[in-house]
Parts: C-alpha cells; sequence; structure tokens
C-alpha cells in the first residue's frame, strides 16, 4: 500500500476499502508478533518506524514483516496517539468467518448488540481473551473492533480472540438453540444452570438487549447479586464477571 493510503486507515471505510488496519506502539506490536507465530501471514504485514526504533526493530522484531523507515512527520500521521511510539504496522484484516452458521470450535459464544463506547469494547477482548474459550460476535451499528482506540484498550487480546462482526441479532436462533441475558430479576450466575447455554447476550451501554429479541429467542434471565444500593454495572464489568464464572 501507498502511505498516503495507509494513512488513511484511521477511517472504518478505508480499512474496509483497503482490508487492512493500523497496530501502533511496541506492546501491540509485540503481541501481534506472539500471536503470528512462525504463520507465513507474517509476510503481508509492513511494520512502518522512525530510524530510533530501528535498533528495538533488530533486537526485538523476528518475525517476517516488511519493514519501511518514515520520518518524524511522516509518523505522526500514521499516529492516532498525542506522542508517537514511533511503530505503527499495517496488517491485514482476518478473513470472514468461513464456518457458516456454525462455530467450528468448542468457544463459549458472547454476542455484544450494537455496543458503543470503544474503550468497553476493548476491555471486553481483553477479558475473553484472559478467559479464553470464547469467541465474541458483534452485532452491525457496534463500533468496529479494529478502530484504533478498540486496538488499543484490548492490549493486544484482539489477536488471540475469534472475532465476527455484522451478527445479525435475528438470525441468531439459526445457530444457537439456548440464550442467555442479564437482567435484575434473573436468577444468579452462581447456579450450574448458567453454565449451559450456547450464546450469552449482552446489549447497548444504555438500552441493553431489544426486549422483542429476548421474547422470540425464549432467552432465560440471569443476575450478578450485587448490594442493591445501584440498579446497574458497566457493561464490559458485567461481561469480565460472567466470563469468569463460566471459566470457574
Amino acid at each position: 500500500m501507498k502511505l498516503d493510503d495507509v494513512k488513511k486507515l484511521h477511517q472504518k471505510k478505508y480499512r474496509a476499502e483497503f482490508g487492512h488496519y493500523l497496530v501502533e506502539g511496541e506492546h501491540l506490536i509485540m503481541e501481534l508478533q506472539k500471536a503470528l507465530a512462525q504463520s507465513a501471514d507474517a509476510r503481508r504485514i509492513t511494520l512502518y518506524i522512525t530510524e530510533p526504533r530501528q535498533q528495538w526493530a533488530r533486537d526485538y522484531i523476528t518475525a517476517d514483516f516488511a519493514l519501511e523507515i518514515v520520518s518524524d512527520k511522516q509518523m505522526a500521521k500514521l499516529s492516532d496517539t498525542k506522542t508517537p511510539q514511533g511503530v505503527v504496522a499495517c496488517v491485514p484484516l482476518p478473513e470472514p468467518d468461513q464456518s457458516g452458521n456454525q462455530a467450528t470450535d468448542n468457544a463459549r459464544c458472547i454476542f455484544l448488540h450494537e455496543v458503543q463506547d470503544p474503550g468497553n469494547l476493548g476491555t471486553i477482548m481483553r477479558n475473553l481473551a484472559w478467559f479464553g474459550g470464547f469467541r465474541l460476535l458483534l452485532s452491525p451499528n457496534s463500533v468496529d473492533p479494529f478502530n484504533s482506540k478498540v486496538v488499543r484498550a484490548s492490549m493486544g487480546a484482539i489477536f488471540h480472540l475469534p472475532i465476527e462482526v455484522d451478527c445479525q441479532i435475528e438470525a441468531l436462533p439459526q445457530r444457537f438453540s439456548k440464550f442467555a441475558y442479564l437482567d435484575l430479576h434473573g436468577a444468579s450466575i452462581r447456579t450450574p444452570e448458567f453454565t449451559q447455554y450456547d450464546c450469552y447476550l449482552f446489549g447497548n451501554e444504555a438500552r441493553g438487549v431489544p426486549l422483542e429479541s429476548l421474547a422470540a429467542f425464549n432467552a432465560d434471565a440471569f443476575t450478578i447479586a450485587g448490594s442493591g444500593d445501584i440498579d446497574s454495572l458497566n457493561l464490559s464489568n458485567s461481561v469480565a464477571i460472567c466470563a469468569y464464572q463460566l471459566s470457574v
């Protein structure tokens, strides 16, 4: 890709057009390298670095990335942060899932309906990757998981977590038979029954999961027990608590 096109990847429409996204910073690039291991896909990645970062690349980059030296001015345009670290990778978007209506692994499926906050989504990805054994499904109108803010908030989890985008909530019953969701009046997530579902539904930060969908799915309600002093938890915290309960 031309450098002028790489700069456009901060916008979703250009990520879709060019089929690439940006990964910035030493930690994330090291996580990317770890996830790729010996994969031939490393050759499809271009690492843009400034001259002072060449020694870092020689010391730590063992993957077969293409390397391109850029000026500080060029790096400032590639970067999405106020203080660029001087290392940005241009990475191909993952291929769309080709497994049909059924996931081919035994991962538990977490469905997020129209999640909007990049920090929330990145944190959710980080939590799911920490516990392992999860697949993340995102509805249309959710924040793009390849948004630079989401990628940073994921702390590299995005390279280790199976993600499906544009999953229509109406199509889920074609693929799953048992659904669970959170509600203040549901059964406790500590009950053994909570672990026995195909898909766990979590809604938009403000509106939750659409009630008409829950009725159509015949979904079962569960709750995270609290003190009762407040009536809600942050979305990413709710997913994290449920992921822990499903992992113990």
